[in-house]
C-alpha cells in the first residue's frame, strides 16, 4: 500500500487555530438553538438581547442552518481538522468539503442578514466575525487544501 504524508506547515496550524477560535463560539451558539430552539436565551444569543424573530421564515432558517451545522459542518471541520494536522490527504478532502460549505453558507447570509445585522452591529464587527471570518477560513482551508493535494507546499 502507498502511503501518503503530508507534513503540516505552520500556514496548517494556523487555519486550525484560526477555524477553532473563529468557529466554536458559532458551534455553541448553533447547539443552543438545537437544545431550545426558540428560548430567550438562544433569541439573545443569535439575534441580539431582547430581540425576536423577524417571522417564522427567519426562525425556521437559523434552526435548519443549526442542524445543516452540526449534521455536516461540524463533523467535517473536527475531522478535517485531525486529518490535516496528521498529514493525512483525507484530512484535506474533508477540510475542502467545510470550507465549500462555509462560503456557501454566508453567501446565502450574505443576502438574507445583511440588511438586519449590518445595521445593528455595524462594519467592523459584521465584516470580521458575523460574515467576514467564516467568509475568509471557508476560502483558505478550500484553497489551501487545493494546493496541498496538488503537491503544492505553502
Amino acid at each position: 500500500m502507498i502511503s501518503h504524508f503530508l507534513e503540516p506547515t505552520m500556514l496548517t496550524w494556523v487555519l486550525v487555530v484560526f477555524g477553532g477560535i473563529t468557529l466554536s463560539p458559532l458551534v455553541v451558539a448553533q447547539l443552543a438553538i438545537l437544545l431550545r430552539p426558540d428560548s430567550q436565551h438562544t433569541r439573545n444569543i443569535l439575534i441580539g438581547s431582547g430581540e425576536q424573530w423577524r417571522d417564522r421564515t427567519h426562525f425556521r432558517s437559523a434552526v435548519g442552518f443549526a442542524w445543516a451545522d452540526w449534521v455536516l459542518f461540524v463533523p467535517l471541520g473536527v475531522a478535517g481538522s485531525a486529518g490535516v494536522l496528521l498529514g493525512r490527504p483525507w484530512g484535506y478532502v474533508l477540510w475542502a468539503a467545510a470550507g465549500t460549505i462555509s462560503l456557501y453558507a454566508n453567501v446565502v447570509l450574505w443576502f438574507m442578514e445583511k440588511e438586519y445585522v449590518y445595521p445593528s452591529r455595524g462594519p467592523l464587527v459584521y465584516y470580521t466575525y458575523y460574515w467576514g471570518f467564516f467568509v475568509l477560513w471557508g476560502a483558505a482551508a478550500l484553497g489551501y487544501s487545493a494546493l496541498r493535494l496538488s503537491g503544492i507546499t505553502l
